[in-house]
């Protein structure tokens, strides 16, 4: 498989932002603007993912998969209209799950989250 590379590490909470391991990239936990509105959400959450992309060399058009997380599962149409204006019509499969985020904030905080996998070959 070739080696592993793992950047943006945390080890407050023993986590790597986006790991390359072959021709794949794994990239977890992005968010952003925690603590306003979910459109806010969605696109810190999406800038985060396009930094951690930029660490690589990708950008967002190489994302082939998506974990999309909401606190509230009924904003997945603003999450939509976010996908089609960021990411041009090259949009990776995703799936969206609806969960109560252990996080700073409670019901005020985090909104949203995503996790993605991106082709790096």
């Amino acid at each position: 498989m070739g080696k592993i590379e793992r950047y943006d590490v945390s080890e407050k909470w023993a986590h790597s932002g986006i790991i390359k391991a072959g021709d794949t990239c794994y990239i977890g936990y992005c968010v952003g603007n925690v603590g306003g509105a979910i459109e806010e959400q969605i696109n810190g959450a999406f800038d985060n993912m396009e930094e951690r992309l930029a660490m690589v060399g990708l950008t967002l058009e190489s994302v082939v998969q998506m974990d999309c997380l909401f606190r509230d599962v009924w904003n997945i149409p603003v999450m939509e209209k976010i996908i089609k204006e960021r990411f041009g019509g090259k949009y990776p499969v995703r799936k969206s799950i609806q969960t109560e985020f252990a996080h700073v904030g409670g019901k005020d905080g985090l909104q949203f989250q995503v996790d993605a996998i991106a082709y790096c070959g």
